[in-house]
């Protein structure tokens, strides 16, 4: 038998690649799902013994004197937004949330352990009961500990510990305050009232009714235990956030890209975008291909199709799978082709088709014919207004009138916040874009009207970049620039152009017509609603006059229930979604986060 022979044959492979997993990956990674629903189940306990005051009662009496309850079981709010949080990130694979839930879990068991050695405490079958599932609770953090090992951000102690300060500080002041002007015992001294605060803010029990100069009404105590809890939630949270992912796109990781660009961009349309540098760039081990994302909100966020050789692009995924769990962050894709979405997909991701990107063929376009109609009579109507369209490569703009450009462009911005980041490059006028295409509408007296902007798309493609205009210029003004493009593109060797991207184009297509079902009419009604503020229908029939070929775009994402967090993070890309940053702990160099648009976050 060859050598070529006995490779092929399972047996004689690669053992890590043939075999089934061991025993102890499997008990691993079962011994860490368990501590996960173990906290799980107490967050719902904690919860129900607040709400239920036999069940709360219950808890605080084998809390009391020679009883004792599991890890975690207190009746609390404090104790149920722990337990949840805890689950959390415990599903998440941080190793901060192992080693907290160690330190704690651990002495507790100890403690146990030595109190059943003692009198009084070895009659009641709830103490051995406390005890067994707390030490199995340690159990499974020992046995699973390989699992957690997601890394969190190095400036999460020190802001933890100001958020700390600063709630305690609020919370307990406004507690205080609650206490001073509800008290039902006259003479209490603000010492009295301090203790009963923070000793109210662990537990709505009997533990704050040692302060007997204070009683205070059971709404004050539900109030200023929610306060502890909420502050308590955002310590964690600040404990145990993901790493903001400051790798940005550097010179070399540009270098590379426009690299593999050059090869490769016919692939994708949108792949000029990946050139953004409020991205992070990983290549696959051959360096042939490459994922570009943006870490917002703990959501990965890669945005089109991977960057060079499909061949090479499974590894470029690997590698950038491996980074999200190693920061316990969430991978999501947005945007990607149906090729890139099918190779996703067989490393574990779902897909959901987002819409569809319309595309014209340059070749194939007329205004002829009774279907182009409305738009040959708008092109007309603004052409006899005397307005003008100029087609330049960025390179033959002069600096000082693209400056001029880019100036315009910024006031005729719908608001203060640059949007886009699957589809847009979000800098207008840098030297590095010489390649891409500026459309300059001027009127009849020679004044700037409006712009439109594209990326290259490989050697014969477009992609639209940016759209602005001057409110007060005639009605059709952007169809009148598209058409121009359209008719004009072998001014700048175009072949093919890319226009906005329609979301859920098929089912206001499909929905429309005869013999619909129920579930795509009510579905198109809902959208046909809310695109009165989101245009949604608007901008696809915005592009359906073009008569271009729709290509399917999707969204990829690990698991549904990530949905709702990754839509977070994408309306944060995209700029519809400012929220105020958390401050910043750590020192770091001048980088393109820096000087990134407006309306760019890249806090995670």
């Amino acid at each position: 038998m060859t050598p070529q022979q006995s490779a092929l044959i399972p047996s004689q492979r690669d053992p890590r690649r043939s075999a089934l997993p061991s025993p102890g990956p499997r008990l691993r990674a079962r011994a860490a799902t368990a501590t996960v629903w173990y906290l799980r189940l107490l967050a719902v306990l904690n919860i129900v013994a607040v709400v239920s005051l036999p069940f709360r009662e219950e808890v605080h009496e084998h809390n009391a004197g020679t009883f004792f309850t599991p890890y975690l079981a207190t009746a609390g709010l404090v104790s149920a937004a722990l337990a949840l949080f805890l689950a959390v990130v415990m599903r998440r694979r941080k190793r901060a949330a192992w080693v907290f839930n160690l330190l704690l879990a651990g002495p507790l068991f100890a403690l146990y352990v030595l109190a059943l050695t003692q009198d009084g405490y070895q009659d009641h079958v709830f103490n051995w009961l406390s005890a067994t599932l707390t030490g199995l609770f340690v159990a499974a953090l020992l046995v699973g500990r390989r699992e957690f090992n997601a890394i969190g951000d190095r400036s999460n102690p020190k802001l933890a510990l100001a958020v700390g300060a600063g709630g305690l500080l609020v919370s307990g002041t406004l507690g205080t305050l609650l206490v001073n002007a509800t008290n039902k015992v006259s003479d209490a001294s603000l010492l009295d009232k301090i203790a009963y605060t923070l000793l109210r803010g662990v537990s709505v029990g009997p533990l704050a009714d040692r302060v007997a100069a204070v009683h205070a009404p059971r709404w004050v105590d539900i109030t200023i235990n929610v306060l502890m809890a909420a502050t308590f939630l955002l310590v964690l949270y600040a404990c145990f956030r993901a790493p903001r992912g400051a790798a940005l796109l550097g010179p070399d990781d540009e270098r590379r890209l426009r690299g593999l660009l050059a090869k490769h961009g016919e692939r994708d349309s949108l792949g000029y975008f990946a050139l953004r540098r409020d991205k992070a760039a990983i290549f696959s081990p051959t360096g042939k291909a490459a994922v570009t994302y943006r870490v917002v909100g703990g959501v990965s966020l890669a945005s089109g199709d991977p960057i060079g050789d499909p061949e090479a692009w499974p590894g470029a995924i690997d590698a950038w799978l491996a980074e999200a769990r190693r920061h316990a962050w969430t991978p999501a894709v947005m945007g990607a082709g149906e090729e890139a979405g099918t190779i996703y997909a067989r490393h574990g991701l779902d897909a959901l088709e987002l819409g569809d990107e319309a595309i014209v063929e340059v070749p194939d376009f007329s205004l002829e014919g009774r279907a182009m109609r409305v738009v040959r009579q708008a092109h007309n109507r603004v052409r006899r207004a005397g307005y003008t369209v100029r087609i330049r490569r960025h390179e033959d703009i002069a600096d000082d009138e693209m400056a001029l450009l880019v100036e315009r462009a910024d006031a005729w911005r719908d608001g203060a916040t640059e949007r886009g980041f699957s589809m847009a490059l979000g800098r207008l006028g840098d030297p590095d874009d010489g390649r891409c295409v500026m459309l300059e509408c001027r009127d009849a007296d020679d004044v700037p009207r409006a712009l439109l902007s594209f990326v290259p798309w490989g050697e014969d493609g477009l992609s639209l970049d940016l759209m602005r205009r001057d409110r007060d210029c005639e009605n059709g003004l952007m169809e009148f620039m598209v058409v121009e493009l359209l008719l004009r593109a072998g001014e700048v060797g175009a072949r093919r152009v890319s226009l906005n991207f329609a979301m859920f184009r098929s089912v206001f297509e499909r929905g429309a017509r005869l013999g619909a079902g129920p579930v795509l009419r009510l579905w198109r009604s809902v959208l046909t609603f809310f695109s009165r503020w989101w245009q949604i229908e608007s901008l696809y029939r915005a592009n359906a006059k073009y008569r271009p070929v729709w290509e399917p775009r999707f969204l990829l994402f690990a698991k549904s229930s990530d949905i709702p967090r990754i839509g977070l993070a994408s309306a944060r890309a995209e700029g519809f979604l400012t929220p105020p940053a958390l401050p910043s702990f750590t020192r770091r160099k001048e980088s393109a986060e820096d000087t990134a648009p407006a309306g760019a976050d890249s806090a995670s």
